[in-house]
């Protein structure tokens, strides 16, 4: 039978060490470790996080709206009475219900709802569409109020 290792064999006998590796942050903070290094003595250190366990959270909400109230505007300019009454106008008398007109401006008929009863923040483009279906114009001279 032929010989796999050509030349002379040669033991090695210089001593291998194995070093443990360390323990990882989040072992340490296993209850399991610390209650055994509680048990054997060792030293266990403690730390009190600031606010742990509270829910207590009523100065930065007060902070957070004092800092809106004063980058924000107070409320939203909505839709005249001017407007939602020519948009209602002007639908009627093309016969068309809401649902149409929507489908026609390529909008939900619930956006056509809420310019008709002024709680839509108004939009050009969505005006700009409705004055091209209803052949009304609607933005320009009519002050918003």
């Amino acid at each position: 039978m032929p010989n796999r290792f050509p030349g002379a064999l040669s033991q090695d006998w210089e001593p291998v060490v194995l070093h443990k590796s360390k323990p990882k942050a989040q072992d340490l903070r296993d209850p399991k470790a610390v209650n055994k290094a509680m048990r054997s003595g060792a030293p266990v250190q403690t730390v009190k996080k600031f606010d742990a366990g509270s829910n207590k959270k009523t100065a930065p909400i007060v902070n957070a709206r004092k800092l809106e109230e004063g980058t924000e505007p107070a409320a939203l300019d909505k839709v005249s009475t001017e407007v939602r009454q020519l948009i209602q106008k002007a639908r009627l008398e093309k016969k068309l219900s809401q649902a149409e007109l929507g489908k026609q401006i390529n909008e939900r008929p619930q956006v056509v709802q809420e310019y008709e009863s002024g709680k839509a923040v108004p939009n050009q483009m969505v005006l700009a569409k409705m004055e091209k279906v209803l052949g009304v114009k609607l933005r320009g001279k009519i002050s918003k109020s």
